[in-house]
């Protein structure tokens, strides 16, 4: 029988091994504060990585995915590593690698969750999962296993395929290059790279990205005074280290509309990006602005496509920390000797992050108001990324896997978050095609409160991929 044949016992099959195997599993990874090492000065030695990464083996070691070895890699001074190598079931796999990737590494548990809700404490509420590390990116190791799993199941075969699942992401991927370049051998000739580590805009259509941001930053340190004093006896001689925060922050950003005006940090627009967002203006559905959760007051004054391409292909500068200033229950009247903010500062998917970090560094320490002394330290840094064209044989493929799924044809839009990792994957496998996709769907919420994986979403996301895994090693890629 064919696949199509297949397809409903499939569908079946993975809903109901999510429901009774994956949830469970699930539950016990987000119940762990693994967080990623930036975020953890204990992370080389307090067990968490490995406490959760041992739950998504014991799970895999369970799935019942045959043909499969598992390499799980450590290494002094580096984050774990987890490669599972699938052999094609035929052992015809046309010397080609399907690599599918996802992480397990997770973002800071933040404040303002919603009551009854928690980073680690788990809930399944109206059709979702919430938790710290489900939706980015724990449910990875599951979609990619059960898809295969699946297909298995109902006899249908398929290539060689590995799975990658690594614990810095949220890092910048600092290790990544080292396993990949010690898994070589194991890799192959990889043509298809299927990263489960991206957005969508609805929770009906299955979307592929085309492009992502690269981002930097560093702390930015504004000094005017040699020690703090009474806010009294100073201001009006001297000025606000705040107001001359401001002041430097106005060199690279139009405090009014956001713009950046760092050279260094912009692009031109390639020419098959101009226009590619004006589709979003014409549908009923505001799908960019619906992302985000705005109070209801609140209005842009701009058009969808102008909002995605602000998003995607121009850069935007975030303060996301400070030191310096005294929570308000704990502030006197004082005039602050010195103020830091960390500013996180994302790229164009083309501008170069090492250029980038220079170019800020230049532009925020030059001229500095009152002859105030300020500092940049950058602390990191990672590269953009723009997806290859895609061959017939793999636009057909991926537009079957969504019609499969969804029963809609595939999406594809850039997306504003940054994977530092692919632009290294590009220059690893340079003759592959890519399949950017994920549940981060409108109020998802990673890295953020009140995160959730959409379940019903996951599970026809799960069943895409079992067309992508079976066409990868079915597909004439001679197609025209």
């Amino acid at each position: 029988m064919s696949y199509d044949d297949k397809l409903s016992s499939m569908e079946e099959d993975i809903n109901q091994t999510w429901d009774k195997s994956c949830m469970p599993a699930m539950i016990e990874y987000l119940k762990i504060p693994n967080q990623s090492p930036n975020y953890d000065k204990d992370e080389r030695t307090n067990g968490l990585t490995e406490k959760a990464f041992q739950v998504l083996i014991d799970w895999a070691k369970e799935s019942g995915v045959e043909g499969m070895t598992m390499q799980y890699m450590e290494e002094k001074g580096r984050t774990p590593f987890l490669l599972l190598d699938i052999a094609a079931t035929d052992g015809n796999s046309k010397g080609k690698t399907l690599l599918m990737y996802g992480h397990m590494d997770k973002q800071p548990p933040m404040d303002g969750w919603a009551e009854g809700l928690g980073p680690y404490t788990p809930v399944e509420k109206d059709g979702k999962l919430y938790g710290r590390g489900g939706a980015d990116d724990g449910y990875a190791i599951f979609g990619a296993l059960l898809s295969v799993r699946a297909l298995q199941k109902a006899g249908i075969p398929h290539g060689h395929i590995a799975v990658m699942i690594e614990a810095c992401e949220e890092s910048g991927s600092f290790d990544l290059d080292f396993y990949i370049e010690k898994s070589k051998a194991t890799l192959g000739e990889v043509d298809l790279v299927v990263c489960l580590d991206s957005g969508t805009l609805d929770y009906e259509t299955m979307w592929s990205t085309t492009s992502l941001r690269g981002v930097v930053g560093g702390k930015l340190t504004v000094s005017v005074l040699k020690e703090s004093m009474h806010s009294g006896l100073g201001s009006g001689i001297a000025p606000d280290a705040f107001r001359v925060l401001r002041m430097v922050l106005a060199k690279i950003e139009d405090p009014a509309t956001g713009e950046v005006t760092c050279p260094a940090l912009c692009c031109e627009l390639p020419e098959d990006v101009k226009g590619s967002f004006d589709f979003l203006d014409d549908l009923p559905e505001k799908l960019v602005s619906a992302t985000i959760p705005f109070h209801d007051s609140v209005n842009m004054g701009l058009k969808e496509s102008e909002l995605a391409l602000r998003n995607t292909w121009k850069p935007t500068v975030t303060v996301v920390g400070q030191d310096g200033l005294l929570p308000c229950n704990k502030a006197g009247n004082v005039l602050y000797d010195k103020l830091s903010v960390l500013l996180s500062v994302r790229l164009p998917p083309t501008v170069d992050p090492d250029a980038a970090n220079e170019g800020l560094r230049k532009a925020l320490t030059a001229d500095p108001p009152y002859g105030a002394k300020v500092k940049f330290e950058p602390e990191f840094g990672g590269p953009g990324w723009k997806a290859p064209a895609l061959q017939p044989w793999c636009g057909e493929l991926l537009n079957s896997a969504s019609l499969t799924g969804f029963k809609k044809p595939l999406a594809r839009i850039a997306l504003g978050g940054s994977i530092p990792f692919m632009g290294m994957l590009g220059a690893m496998f340079p003759s592959a095609q890519f399949c950017i996709t994920g549940i981060l769907g409108p109020q998802s919420n990673a890295h953020g409160p009140n995160e959730f994986l959409h379940i019903s979403y996951t599970k026809k996301l799960i069943l895409s991929l079992t067309r992508i895994v079976a066409g990868h090693h079915s597909v004439d890629r001679n197609s025209k």
